[in-house]
Order: C-alpha cells, then structure tokens, then sequence
C-alpha cells in the first residue's frame, strides 16, 4: 500500500452557538480572513511609521489613512472575488441564475478578481488623497501575504481545493465523495497532492518574507513599484506552479479535456489559474523594471 497521509481530524468550525433558533458559527475561513487582514494592516503602519524606509525618508500616506483604506480594500477584496469567480469561472452558471451572483454565503470566491477589486479600490482612494500610487501599492503589496497564508490553510481545514492524485509519500486523503473519486482500484484509498499547503508555503510564507526582507533590508521602497513588482511577479509565479498539480475546477473538464485546461490545442494548453496568472508576471516584472535603480 503506498504511504499517504491521512486527513485531520479538524472541524471547519472553531465553535457554534444557538441564539433565538439561529444557529451562528464562527469558521476557521472567517477567521483566516479576520487575523489575515489585521495582520497586514499592522505591517503596512509599521513600514510607514519607519521613515527610512521610503524616498526622501517620507512616507507615501499616514496610518490614519491606511486605517481608511482598508475599509475600501476589504470591499475590493468581496466584491471583487466574488465578480472575478462568477466572471472566469462559473458564468454561464449565474448567467442562467442572476439571482445567485451576490449569495457569497454559498461559497465562491476568486482571488484574481479580488485582487482586481482592491487594485480598482486604491486607485479610486490614491486619486481622492493626492498618495503616489505606486508607494502606495508597495506599502500595501507588504500586508498581503499573512491573508494569503492563512487563507489556504483555512482552504486545507475546509478539504477544499485540494490537488490531482499523487503517489508520492506526502498524499493526503481527503475526505468526501469528489476527493475520492480517482478512477482508482475498488477498495483503494485515493490520495491527493495537498496543494492548498503548497500553495500556503510559496505564496504567504515565502514570498511574504521576501518582501519583508526587500523592504527592511534592501532598501527596496526607496524605488517605488519594486516591491509590489516582486509581489505579483511571485504570486503569479507560485500559482502558476501549483496549478499544474492542483485540481481543476469541475466546469472545465470533460472526456475530452480531463485535465480541466481553460485554454488548450492538441491537448496542451494552461489552467484557467494559469491563464490569469501570466499577466501579473508580465505585470510585475514591468514594474520591477520600472522601478528606477
């Protein structure tokens, strides 16, 4: 029997009460999203109140209004991932239930249209405050990655978006019906790459600390666009990676297509993942080189 790793034993929920008949739970996805953004806020006024930190030793914007930016950037960041997946990924699906679009309590989210939506948020805030947008978006690309990180491990406790069957000792057996069916023997046990962990270790840990050693160490914010340059270019790169071992979204597969490509000739082709991650490389890597040295 090959070695996998058998899912925890850990509920979606940290606790739930019962109050006049409604029953209100509070889930570790909630939470992820809570700590994450919190945390990030934390990061970008630590790196604004350090003045050396930026051109001319001056800070792009004030904490004060960083505390006002992320009511915007918390909008951004529903609204937009709640477009960008019923947009790239189900659209004819809401298109047939237009009713369904702002239901975000059932779940559906994509995080390249959340990040369209904040993008679209500080540029509305940038122009109403006179900030330097690319100093703005450097200071914010700082405050990203804990949400990132603890988002997929959330996705983790949740058994959801878990990756293509694996053979390979660090398999984990996820739970449910659709987890399970691999096309395996009758009687095996299905394991899957545990992509949300991959996912969790490039894009929050990795890159965050990337970014955190730029800043504070390279200097990096005194050449505005640098850092968020890195942060898309990184992110883009990660997600283009994992997507080759992740599991497609059921809507693009088919008998002819059992590797779920959003784009593909002869049988080659990208991810719908992959396809919205090519233009934040070319993006970050123009801003990078925008930067000036």
């Amino acid at each position: 029997m090959r070695a996998q790793i058998p899912f925890p034993d850990v509920s979606p929920e940290l606790f739930s009460i019962t109050i006049f008949g409604f029953e209100l739970a509070l889930r570790w996805y909630a939470l992820a999203y809570i700590v994450g953004i919190l945390i990030g806020w934390r990061l970008v006024v630590a790196a604004l109140r350090t003045e050396r930190l930026w051109p001319a030793n001056t800070p792009p914007m004030s904490a004060r209004q960083v505390e006002d930016l992320l009511t915007w950037v918390i909008l951004g960041v529903i609204l937009g991932g709640r477009l960008g997946y019923v947009l790239f990924y189900r659209f004819e699906y809401y298109l047939q239930n237009p009713g369904e679009v702002l239901q975000i309590w059932t779940g559906g989210m994509s995080f390249h249209g959340g990040m369209l939506g904040v993008i679209f948020a500080a540029w509305l805030f940038s122009l109403r405050h006179a900030i330097p947008k690319a100093s703005m978006t450097d200071a914010m690309a700082l405050g990203v990655a804990p949400g990132l990180l603890l988002g997929r491990i959330a996705n983790f406790i949740n058994a959801e978006l878990w990756g293509r069957p694996t053979d390979l000792p660090w398999g984990v057996t996820f739970p449910g019906y659709a987890a399970q069916d691999c096309g395996q023997a009758l009687g095996e046990i299905c394991a899957r790459h545990p992509s949300q962990l991959y996912e969790a270790l490039l894009e929050g840990l990795i890159l965050g600390a990337l970014l955190l050693w730029l800043a504070w160490r390279r200097s990096a914010l005194k050449f505005p666009g640098r850092v968020a340059g890195v942060f898309f270019a990184g992110y883009g790169t990660a997600r283009f990676l994992v997507e080759f071992v992740r599991q497609p979204d059921a809507q693009f597969m088919s008998e002819g297509n059992p590797l779920g490509l959003a784009w593909h000739i002869g049988g080659y082709g990208l991810t719908m993942g992959q396809l919205l991650s090519v233009p934040m490389i070319l993006l970050g890597l123009w801003l990078i080189r925008q930067a000036r040295a």
